[in-house]
């Protein structure tokens, strides 16, 4: 793990605690991992199995071009990226999840 990483892990935001809340241990079917390195950068959720990246972010993302780069550079390592607000994951957990879910549902038939 990354330096990076692990300091992402020991801090983690209250929307990120709330997720992995709902997807440690297996809670959706596949295992999530957190903080995790695609090439040079560290995504906040992957689910290795699926190729998939889940991304949550704040208001300084708003609008904010390097998250499309980041977001192509990730693709480009063959993971689907995915993204929710912060305040949609405090919010609205159940609606995040039932998104979440299908798009679970997507990257199992598309292996």
């Amino acid at each position: 793990m990354t330096p990076v990483a692990q300091k992402l892990r020991r801090e983690p935001t209250e929307a990120e605690k709330r997720l992995w809340s709902h997807l440690r241990a297996s809670q959706l079917g596949v295992q999530f991992t957190r903080q995790f390195a695609i090439g040079r950068h560290v995504v906040d959720f992957a689910c290795r199995s699926l190729k998939l990246a889940v991304e949550l972010d704040g208001g300084q993302h708003a609008d904010n071009a390097a998250d499309e780069v980041r977001t192509q550079v990730i693709e480009l390592h063959g993971y689907r990226v995915i993204r929710f607000w912060n305040n949609d994951v405090l919010q609205n957990t159940e609606g995040v999840l039932t998104i979440l879910l299908q798009e679970l549902d997507l990257a199992r038939n598309r292996i």
